[in-house]
């Protein structure tokens, strides 16, 4: 399932507002972005019974570097809303009452963009992710005279030019 959340074309926001272990918190640090209500908390205790947590190691090592994910992996403490957020594994922390217009809200933000724009802009960004530098800049200067060629951002320029709205094809 994390596989297919990272596959998807389009961004998927997590939503916390209680106690995310093991592969809960495996999903939050899979997903593209994260809002947590400051209710919540983030731990991977499987070590407390003998278990480590070795699937949720690769998404959060990813999401909050190698220190701070051996850290939640080898104690199995849990780390509040505040500290998921200063590590990287959350973007936003709203109170609890918040939450849902907090996510919405980021979700709208998303919604007025061409769809191919961004489902390229995400794929791009995972899979240069994890290359050395000269290889990811070898992939993004691949993809991004594709993507000004493209319909959506000739209109998108054009749009900025004559100061209009962008007419997207994809929306």
């Amino acid at each position: 399932m994390m596989k297919t959340v990272r596959a998807l074309r389009q961004p998927v926001i997590a939503k916390a507002r209680g106690i995310a272990t093991a592969a809960g918190c495996r999903l939050v640090a899979s997903c593209d972005l994260a809002i947590a209500a400051d209710t919540a908390w983030f731990a991977t205790p499987g070590v407390k019974i003998g278990l480590f947590r070795h699937t949720p190691m690769v998404p959060m090592s990813r999401a909050v570097g190698h220190k701070r994910a051996m850290q939640m992996l080898l104690t199995g403490e849990p780390i509040s809303a505040a500290t998921a957020a200063d590590w990287g594994l959350i973007n936003t922390v709203v109170s609890s009452d918040e939450l849902d217009d907090a996510v919405m809200e980021m979700a709208e933000k998303i919604l007025v963009y061409s769809k191919s724009t961004i489902a390229l802009g995400e794929s791009t960004h995972y899979a240069q992710a994890e290359m050395n530098e000269d290889a990811a800049y070898e992939i993004v200067t691949r993809v991004m005279p594709a993507n000004a060629a493209g319909v959506d951002a000739q209109d998108g320029m054009g749009a900025f030019l004559e100061k209009r709205e962008a007419q997207w094809i994809d929306q």
